[in-house]
This record gives structure tokens, sequence and C-alpha cells, in this order.
């Protein structure tokens, strides 16, 4: 490989292999895919990096069941784990994932000491806490996808109900990536002015539920598996905030060390994503009803840690 940037996919599923193509198609980092089977990441990178001449990207794309070919990497996503299942919670996936998580981040670690690590695995709040736990990075250095993928599927919603463009909706969403997530409606926006101001107190209810529930939605109607789409591009943008350096402000799951008042979780708030991961909490001014939920949330994520027994 060359001097491009390098990043490893630990998990070659569906949201691992979306992810590998989306990031190879930028054309700013080579990709290393990663997964347990043989056979399996080999044929799919391949496939993908035969794409090249119609997509028009010269970065590189392996596939591989060998960590050695992860070493230092810049970032490292990790999506290894089993997948939520019809009426399956994401906390039903805690003890089966938490092994997984916990082999594939110390070997992540010993390849790539300086790497950011960025977890999709759920329940990626507590998967966070576990590989932040197992790797002892600082904070700023591991992140777990979930607002940015909620913050998503909310501004999807709110697009269609509003009949406006979706690059004119600014979606505000923290807290637990899952039945505990705090949707703040009058901070979500469109073209500037708060939904609370354009839509019926109705309507809004209805988006905040279906966005709560967005991901349970898509597990329902596909019978075999999760969503992957949607939360690879989601995946994919912070990757480009963080080695482009954008500075940009997104909504990240990041073990908390008393931001909003929390401490001994992790939980999605909106940071300010560099080289190097997580440049400043962006604290927002929310209100003491918007803090008790966001609160009650944190616990949430807190009793579902201490099922790990990090300590």
């Amino acid at each position: 490989m060359n001097d491009r940037f390098k990043v490893s996919i630990i998990g070659d599923g569906n949201v691992g292999s979306a992810c590998a193509q989306r990031i190879v198609e930028r054309d700013y980092a080579d990709v290393v895919l990663l997964d347990i089977i043989e056979g399996l990441p080999q044929g799919k990178a391949l496939d993908i990096q035969q794409s090249a001449s119609v997509v028009g990207f010269n970065s590189r794309i392996i596939g591989t069941n060998d960590y050695e070919e992860t070493a230092g990497s810049d970032v490292v996503v990790i999506t290894s784990g089993s997948p939520r299942k019809p009426g399956m919670t994401r906390d039903d996936l805690l003890l089966t994932n938490m092994k997984i998580v916990s082999e594939v981040t110390s070997r992540v670690v010993a390849k790539s000491p300086d790497c950011v690590i960025i977890v999709a695995t759920n329940p990626v709040d507590a998967m966070v806490q576990l590989a932040r736990h197992v790797s002892q990075f600082p904070q700023k250095r591991v992140l777990g996808l979930s607002g940015v993928l909620d913050a998503a599927r909310l501004s999807t919603f709110v697009a269609a109900e509003s009949k406006m463009p979706v690059e004119y909706v600014d979606a505000c969403v923290l807290g637990e990536h899952g039945k505990n997530m705090v949707v703040i409606p009058r901070l979500t926006k469109i073209q500037g002015r708060p939904i609370t101001e354009l839509l019926p107190a109705e309507s809004i209810s209805k988006l905040v539920e279906r966005t709560i529930g967005g991901g349970a939605e898509i597990v329902g109607l596909l019978k075999t598996g999760s969503a992957f789409y949607a939360p690879s591009a989601a995946i994919t943008q912070m990757v480009d905030a963080i080695l482009l350096n954008k500075d940009m402000t997104l909504s990240c799951a990041m073990s908390l060390n008393g931001e909003y008042g929390l401490t001994d979780t992790v939980i999605s708030v909106p940071v300010k994503l560099g080289q190097g991961g997580v440049e400043e909490v962006v604290e927002l001014e929310l209100t003491s009803e918007e803090r008790q939920a966001l609160a009650n949330s944190a616990k949430a994520v807190q009793e579902l840690i201490g099922v790990m027994k990090l300590d």
C-alpha cells in the first residue's frame, strides 16, 4: 500500500462490506477487510477492487483473515458480532457480542496502537465501554456509531413529512442507541427553524417514535438481517470527519467523564471530530426535562455496562 490513510474493517458482514465499499470509493484511504471466514473477505475485496475502473478510484482494498494485515491502521471499524434477529433487543446481544468485541479489540490494539476505534457492534454503547476498557485508549479515540445513524433516520422521516429536501434538515438525537434514545424536537430544525414551529405535535410524536424504532422496523421487514446501508453511510461520515480533519460536529457514542454531568457511562453526544478522534464535546443547552431524559438514558446504559463486570 502507499501513503494514503489506512482503514481496517473487522467483520465482513453486510455492514462491514458496505462500509469497505463506501470508504475505498472515497479514494483517500486504503482498506483492509478482515473476517474469520476464509475466502469471504478476500472474495468481497477482489470484487470491490474490480469496480475501480468503473467507479474511478485508485485506493486499494484487500481481504484477509490475518490481523497482521491491519497493522498501522489510522482508523479501525469494528462490526464483528451477531446481528439482531426479529424480536431481539440490542440488550439480548450483550453477552454474545461481548466476547467477540473483547477479542477483536485486543488484537486490533496490538497491531495499531495509535488508531481511532469506531464500534458498530450492538449494543453499541456498552460495546464502546468494553472496547475502551480493553484498549485502555483515551476517551477521544474510542467512538460508537449511534447518533449519526439515529439523526439520519430522523432527518429522513422529517424531510418526508415536511416535503422538504433532506439536506435542509438538522436533526438532534442524543443518548442510548435504542429505546432510551433522546430525540429533541426543538433542536431539530428545517432551514434553521425548529420543527416544533413547523409540524403538528402529533406528527412530531410519530416521527420520534419511528426514529426510536428505526432499526427494529428494518429488522422486522428483512426477517433475516438488520440495517446496513444507512449504518455504513453513517460510519463512513465519521471516518471522513476524522481522517480528512473536517472539524465536523456529529453525535457519537463515547465514554463520558463529567460532560453533561455524567460519568461512568457511554451515550451519544455531539462531538467535534478531527484527526485523532474527538476534539471537543459540544455541550448543548438542555432544558431540565431534556437533561433528565438524558440522565435516564445514561442510567439504562450504566445498568447494561454493569452486567459486563469490567472492573
